[in-house]
């Protein structure tokens, strides 16, 4: 498969932003005001990112036919990961509940965790429904069919999705709401799209455009469109209108924006040494620097540090602990299917 650097990129931002949105659930304990509201803006993405990246990267990798096994290799790679780390998250907060005032059993907290999907992980249930859809897409050549109509359609479908279920204050148990291929389908098109045409995409530093390029791609990549959307979400964060997750409204046009301007400003740029380190371990990352912001909680606790000391201590104990426990489990083939596998970068 051909190297794709904006890739790279994309994916060390999406750890980054993942990361930090958890940390900012800790610091909010301390300090939640309009300036960590701004903060957490470009730290929605990051979901969005993963999964736009596990489409995109299959879509290139495969094209029109993926491999006999292809799902099999998924739910090995993805499925042990979510039952392994599921079960700890599970377990821990079982323990945390026994002692506390409100103890819960141990079988309805792990359906909690297993079936409604009620802990980061839920992602992995959203990767693993792409992936299915991707199997699908090409057992039925589906490829043979433009994906813009289908792009704006989805975009569409997954905002009224979310502006709807919030409006109705619809609230099932656990992450089923948040795990409903409906909010995220749009991710789904603008991989294909973007795959279709990203090759046609010039540079940012390129002084010509390539005239097989959609003019919706065209347009919509340069910098003004998003500058203009993050003014107005800037805007609406000083007035008091918005929540911060990736499960809103604003997100999709805004990450339709950032990813467009990405591929294109990033195209062409390869990824610096650092960059490609945190891609290797992003998928641990992701998995277990919550474990270690808890680990951090129990033995110094929120409030026993000041502000910024605890904060660099979330970071490095985070940062480091999740990177070093990825490695130990990739020593093993088992390790890496049970705690997730390093990528080969």
């Amino acid at each position: 498969m051909q190297k794709v650097e904006e890739i790279y990129w994309l994916r060390a931002y999406g750890c980054i932003a993942v990361f930090l949105f958890h940390w900012f659930d800790h610091i909010n304990q301390r300090v939640d005001n309009v300036f960590t509201d701004l903060m957490r803006i470009p730290l929605v993405l990051g979901t969005p990112i993963f999964l736009f990246i596990s489409i995109f990267v299959f879509a290139v990798r495969y094209n029109k036919q993926v491999p006999s096994g292809f799902l099999g290799q998924r739910v090995k790679y993805v499925m042990l990961p979510y039952l392994v780390y599921g079960f700890i998250y599970s377990t821990a907060e079982w323990v945390r509940l026994q002692n506390s005032d409100e103890p819960v059993g141990f079988i309805s907290n792990a359906t909690e965790y297993f079936v409604f999907a009620g802990w980061h992980g839920y992602f992995l249930i959203i990767a693993m429904q792409f992936y299915t859809a991707y199997w699908l897409f090409t057992r039925w050549q589906l490829w043979r069919f433009d994906p813009m109509l289908w792009l704006w359609g989805s975009c569409i479908v997954s905002m009224a999705y979310w502006g709807v279920a919030y409006w109705l204050e619809v609230a099932p148990p656990g992450y089923l709401l948040w795990i409903a291929p409906l909010g995220w389908v749009y991710l789904f098109f603008l991989a294909l799209a973007l795959v279709r045409y990203y090759l046609l995409m010039p540079s940012a530093v390129s002084q010509t455009e390539t005239v097989q390029l959609p003019a919706w791609i065209r347009v919509l990549a340069r910098p003004g469109w998003l500058m203009g959307l993050v003014v107005g979400i800037v805007m609406a964060t000083f007035a008091g209108w918005l929540a911060f997750s990736s499960k809103e409204v604003w997100v999709i046009p805004f990450f339709v924006l950032f990813t467009l301007w990405a591929m294109r400003y990033l195209k062409g740029r390869r990824a610096p040494p650092w960059v490609r380190y945190i891609n290797a371990y992003s998928f641990g990352i992701y998995l277990a620097h919550p474990m270690f912001f808890a680990i951090t909680d129990f033995f110094v606790g929120p409030t026993a540090l000041p502000l910024p000391i605890y904060a660099v201590l979330l970071i490095v104990v985070g940062g480091v602990g999740s990177i070093a426990l990825n490695k130990l489990a990739n020593t093993t083939t088992w390790g890496a299917m049970l705690f997730g596998k390093r990528l080969k970068v």
